[in-house]
């Protein structure tokens, strides 16, 4: 397969015109797993642009995005594949009337082939013959026990089917497999992988980013947002404000005219960047103490 990109400086450049801003970390990671033909992990808290860079790698190089959202309790039926059991039965239906009895043999295996087997993400993007972007999106939701479905598909880029054999791929795609970190994940998971973390942005990459995604945003307003935003993730929240939240938060106030982040401003919009009302509290207190509402970043 040829080579999508020519060194870390061109996935750099290509997905700051797609309007994802990327350090070096995260450009090398990516110029790595293509060229190693490896998985990435990219871990880090809720928000910070994980799935977003998933996204933004399948528009830069043109790719279809094919995406398992993990959970609590998913099993191969919709990670990899299943039956089309309606259809089965109308085969087997088919296969027999009153007046002969049904082939058993022929039946189990024609139900039991390609026409009624029903393809999920992993087994889709396995067997594409077009450019594909696998997203394994919050894989540590999934149990311990359930990460052995990925092991295969991972480390030799196949499925075993028992009813057709071993499916193998021939066009390999290029996997992000995104964790909050919320469990730790296998050993034998890990290996398979390269590994980036991502953090929340610094000051000046988060009043970047949001110029890259709000045209005509004021440098003063980028600014103040960046700082209060920054201050607001020191405190002690049950969930930190994401990326998304701060660009929201950001258009918020440019859209009821705001120019500045004053105490009246943080008071209309707060609850467009903090999300739960306890968090709310603790946010309001914290971040205008002394009428000031970028005091908590000194």
């Amino acid at each position: 397969m040829a080579e999508r990109f020519r060194d870390p400086g061109d996935v750099q450049e290509r997905l700051h015109r797609a309007g994802y801003l990327a350090d070096e970390a995260i450009a090398s990671a990516l110029f790595l797993a293509d060229r190693l033909e490896k998985p990435v992990l990219v871990e880090g808290p809720a928000g910070v642009g994980k799935t977003e860079l998933a996204k933004t790698l399948a528009t830069i190089v043109g790719a279809r995005l094919l995406r398992l959202q993990c959970y609590e309790g998913l099993d191969e039926s919709r990670a990899l594949y299943e039956w089309n059991y309606r259809k089965q039965l109308l085969r087997i239906q088919a296969g027999g009337d009153a007046r002969r009895a049904i082939d058993w043999s022929s039946v189990e295996e024609d139900i039991f082939s390609e026409p009624f087997l029903l393809e999920r993400p992993l087994l889709e993007a396995i067997r594409a013959t077009d450019d594909v972007v696998l997203l394994i999106d919050e894989v540590d939701r999934l149990e311990v026990e359930t990460e052995a479905l990925l092991l295969e598909v991972l480390a030799e880029f196949q499925v075993t089917i028992p009813e057709l054999g071993t499916l193998r791929g021939t066009r390999r795609p290029l996997v992000v497999l995104t964790s909050n970190n919320t469990r730790e994940l296998s050993e034998a998971l890990r290996r398979r992988c390269l590994y980036l973390a991502i953090a929340y942005p610094a000051l000046e990459r988060e009043r970047a980013i949001l110029h890259a995604r709000i045209p005509g945003i004021e440098e003063a307003l980028a600014l103040q947002v960046a700082r209060v935003v920054r201050a607001a993730r020191r405190l002690d929240l049950h969930k930190s404000p994401s990326i998304g939240e701060s660009i929201d938060w950001a258009r918020a106030l440019m859209a009821l005219g705001y120019r500045e982040v004053t105490p009246e401003a943080l008071a209309q919009t707060l609850p467009v960047l903090i999300k739960s009302r306890s968090d709310l509290i603790t946010a309001s207190r914290e971040l205008r103490s002394g009428d000031n509402p970028v005091s908590p970043d000194r």
